[in-house]
């Protein structure tokens, strides 16, 4: 609530209209950041608080909808209405402001208890909310209350290219403030407001990526090596396959694949400009015969783990994203263990608080091969705090990451 307090309100006078009807799209179902960006796109004349202001609006009232709807005794209140309890009721804005700001004749009564529920005091729908206290129990309210800050800017340094200590006083030298992540050997994380990164001269030379340190972990985890083979099975737009090449040195055999053809074409144009020449990309998936040393499986999932990256997110999703993935997940996990050799190690992940796609999809892939074994995580260098049940656990309320889940497994030498 503290970031509220701080935000330049005022400069909201006379767009009541214009950010009534944002919302309105928001509350609709358009993705936030669409119709933000459109909506400054049509009002290029805003002054830099006007445009923070509107921002802030857009994204605290897609945020906090469902508190605001309480504190309004009305689920359905209009645009503008919720616009003022988030000044007034969130906020702190003295009422008469609030109202002219928001674009309404005058102020509107609000509830002064606390809202009784968990779903009602973090914003979420109720089945959402439910679900993380049965995986969560007693840290479910603190878990929810960090996924309404927004996360930081977390950096990843590009070791082959520059240290984390050379690249701080790189970024210092552009103006962009860092200190050390808390995890991740390879963690920056950017002080006071967000710059931008996409107009630096370090980012265009390929000495950082902008990756969670959460994620960075994952990365970790495969413990990649110089001259071994190396697969990322689920490789996006390949955020970690360029850190499992920076962790070979280039050298070795990196391998890449995911089924959305674009997104590999981004990871060809980004390895090139991190210097990576050993990347090769795979347009059909690989086949057993592969013997890699280490498969990444980063696998698609329910993302619950980064709802605190957009207001909107946890208001698009359904009950039955627990479970749309688990079919996938279950075979992408089977494809790994099939490609990596005897010997070898698989590193099953998501981005996701969900038993059903992480613990239960590890435990049905170690029943049908007793030839892989789970070991700890990082042994040797990632802090206990970091694990649960034998498993990487991170979260934003007990490590300031996204949610992430990882599971190491361990293909025994006579498989």
């Amino acid at each position: 609530m503290s970031r509220l307090t701080s935000q330049p309100w005022s400069a909201l006078e006379g767009l009541g209209p214009v950010v009534s009807d944002a919302l309105a799209r928001v509350l609709s179902g358009d993705p936030a950041e669409r119709v933000l960006d459109r909506t400054l796109r049509a009002h290029r004349d805003l002054s830099r608080d006007g445009r923070q202001a509107l921002k802030e609006a857009v994204f605290n009232v897609g945020l906090w909808r469902r508190r605001l709807g309480f504190l309004l005794d009305s689920p359905d209140a209009p645009p503008s209405q919720l616009l003022f309890a988030l000044l007034h009721g969130l906020a702190g804005v003295p009422a008469l402001d609030a109202a002219s700001w928001a674009g309404l004749p005058a102020p509107v009564p609000l509830r002064t208890e606390a809202p009784p529920s968990l779903a009602l005091r973090a914003s979420l729908p109720d089945w959402l909310a439910d679900h993380f206290f049965r995986e969560l129990g007693p840290e479910a309210e603190a878990f929810c209350a960090h996924l309404n800050v927004p996360g930081p800017i977390t950096l990843r340094v590009n070791p082959a290219r520059i240290s984390r200590e050379a690249l701080a006083a790189r970024l210092a030298s552009e103006g962009v403030t860092t200190r050390p992540g808390s995890w991740s050997p390879l963690a920056l994380q950017v002080d006071g407001p967000r710059p931008n990164l996409y107009g630096l001269a370090s980012l265009r030379e390929g000495l950082f990526e902008v990756q969670d340190e959460g994620s960075q972990l994952l990365g970790l985890l495969v413990e990649a090596r110089p001259g071994e083979t190396v697969l990322d099975l689920c490789a996006g737009a390949g955020g970690k396959t360029l850190q499992l090449g920076a962790a070979m040195n280039d050298s070795g055999r990196l391998l890449a694949y995911d089924p959305d053809a674009e997104r590999l074409d981004r990871l060809q144009q980004r390895a090139s400009r991190a210097g990576l020449t050993r990347v090769q990309v795979l347009r059909t998936p690989p086949s057993a015969g592969l013997n890699a040393d280490r498969v990444l499986a980063d696998a698609p999932c329910s993302e619950l783990g980064s709802l605190r990256r957009g207001p909107d997110l946890r208001f698009r999703l359904t009950p039955d994203s627990l479970s749309r993935y688990t079919a996938v997940q279950r075979d992408i996990l089977a494809r790994a263990g099939d490609v990596v050799r005897p010997g070898g190690r698989v590193v099953y992940a998501t981005c996701t608080v969900n038993r059903a796609e992480n613990q239960d999809v590890v435990a049905d892939f170690l029943r049908s091969r007793p030839d892989f074994r789970v070991v700890t995580p990082g042994a040797g260098w990632l802090p206990d705090a970091c694990l649960r049940d034998g498993f990487l656990f991170v979260t934003p309320h007990r490590h300031g990451t996204d949610g992430f889940f990882a599971a190491v497994l361990e293909r025994s030498a006579e498989g």
